[in-house]
C-alpha cells in the first residue's frame, strides 16, 4: 500500500506554524477562517485578504470549510431556508475569492432519520425536497465558480442515505466528504458501520476526508493514534478510492499536528 499524502485544517493565522511541512509538499490545506456569521459578513474582506496573504507560495490543493451552526440544510422553515441559502452562497464566494476548490458542509442526516425514515410516509421524499430547496442555487453557484461542495457525516447513521441525497442533484459540484471519527463516533452510539465502510461505500463521490482520533464518546479531534480509530483499515480503503480526496488532518491542538502526521508515516500510511 503506498502512503498518501495528508495535509491540515488551519486558520490563515496558524499557517506560518506548518508552512515549511506544508509548503515545501504542497500539501491539502482546509481554511477554518469562514465559518461565522461575522467572517461571511462584517470581517469577510478582510478574512479573505488575511486568508490570500497566508496562502502566497502554496501550490497544493485548497478548501474552507464552511458555515454550519444553526443552518440545516434540512430546515423546515420556509421563511428560514433562504437565510440558510444565503449564508452558504457566501462561502462559496469566499473559496473562490482565495482560489479554493471545496467548501465543507455539514450533512442533514441524523439518528432520528435513520431510525425514522421507514415509519413515516413519504419521509425521504420530504427531506429531499426541502434539501433541494435550500441547496438547488448554492449547487448552481459552485458549478458555475468551479468549486465542489463536499456534505460532511456529522450524526450520519448509514452513509447511504448521504450519498443517495449527493447523487440526486446529479452535479459533478456535490461530493461527499468523510470525519473519520464522526463516524467512529457513529459507530459507537448509534452502531454505523466503521469507518472504512463509510469510505468504501462513497466511492468515486468521495473528495474530502477530515483525519482524527477520538474515543468513541465525545467527538475529540484528537491526532491519529490517541483513540481507537483502526487507522490501517482507513487508509487501505481509500487507497483504493479511485476519486485521489483531500485528506486533511482536522484536530482541536494544531500543536498535534506533526505528531499525528508522524504516528501516520511510521505505520507507512501517510507521507
Amino acid at each position: 500500500m503506498t502512503p498518501l499524502k495528508i495535509g491540515a485544517c488551519l486558520t490563515a493565522a496558524e499557517i506560518a506554524d506548518h508552512r515549511d511541512w506544508l509548503f515545501d509538499a504542497d500539501r491539502d490545506i482546509e481554511l477554518q477562517d469562514f465559518g461565522s456569521h461575522a467572517a461571511l459578513n462584517h470581517e469577510f474582506e478582510d478574512r479573505i485578504a488575511a486568508a490570500r496573504k497566508a496562502l502566497q507560495g502554496h501550490k497544493g490543493r485548497l478548501g474552507l470549510h464552511g458555515p454550519y451552526e444553526g443552518l440545516d440544510m434540512d430546515n423546515k422553515d420556509p421563511e428560514l431556508r433562504p437565510f440558510i441559502t444565503a449564508r452558504f452562497l457566501k462561502a462559496v464566494q469566499a473559496a473562490d475569492h482565495i482560489g479554493a476548490r471545496q467548501v465543507v458542509l455539514h450533512s442533514p442526516f441524523t439518528r432520528w432519520y435513520q431510525f425514522n425514515r421507514l415509519a413515516k410516509p413519504n419521509y425521504w421524499d420530504g427531506k429531499l425536497a426541502r434539501i433541494h430547496a435550500v441547496m438547488t442555487p448554492v449547487v448552481k453557484a459552485a458549478e458555475d465558480l468551479g468549486v465542489t461542495l463536499v456534505i460532511e457525516n456529522i450524526q450520519d447513521v448509514d452513509p447511504a442515505s448521504r450519498r443517495a441525497m449527493v447523487d440526486s442533484f446529479g452535479s459533478a459540484a456535490v461530493a461527499l466528504s468523510i470525519d473519520t471519527g464522526h463516524a467512529h463516533l457513529a459507530r459507537r452510539m448509534s452502531d454505523a458501520p466503521p469507518v472504512d465502510y463509510f469510505v468504501r461505500d462513497a466511492g468515486r463521490q468521495l473528495k474530502h476526508v477530515h483525519l482524527q482520533d477520538l474515543d468513541g464518546h465525545a467527538d475529540r479531534h484528537w491526532a491519529p493514534g490517541e483513540g481507537e480509530i483502526h487507522w490501517q483499515e482507513v487508509f487501505r480503503a481509500l487507497s483504493e478510492c479511485p476519486s485521489e480526496p483531500h485528506l486533511v488532518l482536522e484536530l482541536h491542538r494544531k500543536t498535534d499536528i506533526p505528531r499525528g502526521f508522524a504516528y501516520l508515516k511510521n505505520l507507512e500510511l501517510a507521507c
